[in-house]
């Protein structure tokens, strides 16, 4: 048990991100009270009754007002109407939402400016399974956290938030969040948006029964990700719409490349595609495999 890095931590949303930073808060000591509140009165009472939080609130303002960090884990689309029952009073802000630039424009809609002690995070970990009873303490360990600290931010402040995350067992690094909403289009949002639309135009046919059942390993890997909560992804997917949109667009074009070659019967050419596009994953798995030996 390591000495609390943080007296008092509110957690705004408990599902399977905010329950996971409480369960992994509270089995590594990192603080010494932690207080909730969630829409949904029956994620409290079940997070109370898991022992992941010490305490429930009525409200947002309530939950906030006597914590030293506030972690908001709420849908994209729920974040600015969070922040204005916030009254900033020193307390550390940061967040877990997977878009980051809508995140900060709302920040200085709500309170004028950015606040020093607000810094943006976005935690390239999760599950497509939902809710406080998915929660898993070690959900973040080997994983990556970005952080996104605005131009004025508290040194302090994103010292400590990134002292949270180490404590959880998950890297950080840190960049703009003009940068993120980029990469995470490309890495995150494009290949959820391509697994809805496979498994939705397959389960349209008339003999969907028979395609997943004699679907492959590669399938079930591709598709594993559709099975995430619909509600928010249709939010990051609206939040994020311009970077999104330019991936997609790239995307296309380069299938209907592939699908003029497929016409043509282009063998040639389609395995230097091939080839290429395995050097680049076998390039990736590499280094992955590398940091997480």
């Amino acid at each position: 048990m390591i000495d609390p890095e943080f007296n008092r931590v509110a957690i705004i949303g408990l599902g399977l991100i905010g329950g996971s930073l409480a369960a992994g808060i509270r089995q590594q000591g990192i603080a010494r009270t932690l207080i909730a509140w969630d829409a949904d009165d029956l994620s409290l009472s079940t997070g109370r009754d898991l022992g992941i939080i010490d305490e429930v609130a009525d409200d947002v303002a309530s939950a906030t007002a006597g914590a030293d960090l506030v972690i908001l884990c709420v849908p994209v689309k729920a974040m600015k109407a969070v922040l204005r029952q916030i009254e900033p009073c020193d307390q550390i802000i940061t967040d877990v939402g997977s878009v980051k630039t809508p995140f900060l424009n709302e920040a200085c809609e709500v309170f004028g400016d950015v606040p020093a002690k607000l810094i943006p995070g976005h935690p390239i970990a999760g599950s497509e399974r939902h809710g406080v009873t998915a929660a898993d303490p070690n959900l973040f360990a080997r994983h990556r956290v970005i952080l996104t600290p605005a131009d004025n931010a508290d040194d302090d402040a994103v010292g400590r938030v990134e002292l949270l995350w180490q404590g959880l067992g998950a890297e950080t690094i840190r960049m703009s969040a003009e940068h993120h909403d980029d990469v995470l289009a490309q890495t995150s949002h494009l290949p959820h948006l391509l697994a809805y639309a496979l498994v939705d135009t397959l389960s349209s046919g008339g003999d969907s029964l028979e395609v997943f059942q004699y679907a492959a390993g590669g399938f079930r890997d591709f598709s594993r990700i559709a099975a995430s909560d619909p509600t928010m992804w249709s939010d990051i997917f609206q939040a994020n719409r311009k970077p999104l949109l330019e991936i997609l667009d790239r995307y296309m074009a380069e299938l209907g490349k592939l699908r003029a070659l497929v016409s043509e019967e282009d063998g040639d050419a389609m395995k230097e595609v091939f080839i290429r596009a395995k050097a680049a994953r076998d390039h990736f798995s590499s280094i992955d495999r590398s940091r997480n030996a």
